[in-house]
């Protein structure tokens, strides 16, 4: 996978910004906080992450480039969260502890801490949804803007800068032969290419403020795969279709998922 020469520049320049000293506050107590997301996992993927925080409000805008664009046929679903809890750092390849090629969001969790927070398109933003596929953006660049109200623990996380942001999915067919075999450890009914780790970075105090210069509408997805009607059992039927090639237990897990 490749990462477009079109977003080197926007990304090299937003990693200036975003390693300023101090995050860029109002009279309100309202602060900025920014992660650059670097590729893990031999992906290709990176992107870069703005919060707007006031109060347990939190404007959150990214912006992903270089992911995989499907998975059994139809738009590849990437869960993306706020981890909390580790150590505020992304893994790195010494982590893989079974040997299979891959740091796995288990491996990780030392350095990045548990799901604090699902930066999902709609609905749910709690662990809980952490691995539910309908909810996530699709395709292999996207941008997501999105108003949530977080926890006291995300809150507190990203003001200590003990918080990471983490994009999950990769493309199955650059994992290794054991990895492949595995399934998603937060989901089994969905293969473990869904949970690896592609793109990571630190949450930290910025000057900038506001929304991406490329960031989508609120609440919404921007240059991703359109996925219509996926809450529909029309829509369930035809992933279920498409995942046909998989096992009749993780075609079966799709459509509990869509």
């Amino acid at each position: 996978m490749r990462t477009s020469a079109f977003f080197i520049a926007p990304t090299l320049a937003f990693s200036a910004l975003a390693l300023a000293a101090g995050p860029a506050s109002a009279d309100d107590g309202a602060a900025s906080y920014s992660a650059v997301l670097a590729p893990v996992n031999n992906s290709g993927t990176s992107g870069q992450v703005m919060i707007h925080l006031a109060g347990d409000q939190a404007t959150i805008s990214m912006s992903v480039a270089g992911a995989p664009s499907t998975l059994m046929g139809m738009p590849y679903m990437h869960a993306q969260h706020i981890h909390i809890g580790g150590q505020g750092v992304c893994a790195g390849p010494a982590a893989d502890a079974d040997g299979d090629g891959v740091v796995s969001s288990l491996e990780g969790l030392p350095f990045e801490g548990p799901v604090g927070t699902s930066l999902t398109v709609e609905g749910d933003t709690s662990p809980a949804s952490g691995a539910a596929a309908h909810l996530f953006p699709a395709g292999g660049a996207y941008d997501y803007s999105r108003t949530i109200t977080l926890d006291a623990a995300t809150i507190g996380a990203i003001q200590a800068g003990n918080a990471v942001a983490q994009v999950h999915g990769a493309d199955p067919s650059l994992l290794s032969a054991a990895a492949q075999q595995k399934v998603n450890p937060m989901n089994p009914a969905l293969p473990f290419a869904t949970d690896v780790p592609i793109a990571c970075g630190s949450v930290v105090a910025s000057q900038m403020s506001g929304p991406l210069p490329r960031g989508g509408a609120d609440t919404g997805v921007e240059g991703a795969q359109a996925v219509p009607e996926t809450h529909s059992p029309l829509a369930a039927a035809g992933l279920l279709l498409l995942a046909a090639g998989a096992t009749a237990g993780t075609a079966l897990g799709w459509r509990r998922q869509f």
